[in-house]
């Protein structure tokens, strides 16, 4: 009776010394939220765009051009924004703006990732784009602020 006791303790204090382990890939300062990082959140789209004159007023950046942001993908690992370069109607440049780097394996993903993302973008000229394998959370973030760039640039 007394080895099941301390057999069964051991076990409980193996446990909740598991589960209360903060693993290298939490980042030193916890979550980050939108606000803190300065972003408007996921309604902070922007456009800045120019206009070629035409008057129209339905806000489509066909002949026009300008930049537009992404609002804040909050992912697991933290912040995803992009911001996209329109020029006569197309995506001529895709930038990262924020992506998680709350240690050395995230800079080390992304560093491999957002290239990739980037091409891919340009060459779709959509938000449908694959998954970076190894970098799924960043790949969804990425997409989830290049389609709310692409909205707020009133592209199709």
């Amino acid at each position: 009776m007394r080895r099941i006791t301390i057999w069964l303790l051991s076990t409980v204090a193996a446990l909740v010394l598991l589960f209360s382990y903060k693993t290298s890939t939490m980042g030193a300062g916890g979550e980050t939220s939108a606000i803190a990082s300065g972003s408007d959140g996921p309604a902070g789209s922007s456009w800045t765009g120019t206009d070629d004159g035409s008057g129209s007023s339905s806000g489509d950046t066909s002949s026009g051009g300008g930049t537009a942001t992404g609002s804040v993908a909050q992912t697991r690992w933290g912040p995803v924004q992009v911001r996209i370069t329109v020029s006569g109607g197309k995506i001529t440049d895709v930038t990262a703006v924020q992506v998680p780097d709350g240690n050395h394996r995230d800079q080390e993903i992304n560093d491999y990732a957002v290239p990739i993302l980037r091409q891919a973008a340009l060459a779709a000229q959509s938000a449908r784009i694959d998954t970076v394998s190894g970098a799924t959370v960043t790949s969804d973030g990425y997409r989830e602020s290049l389609q709310s760039a692409i909205d707020a640039a009133h592209l199709k």
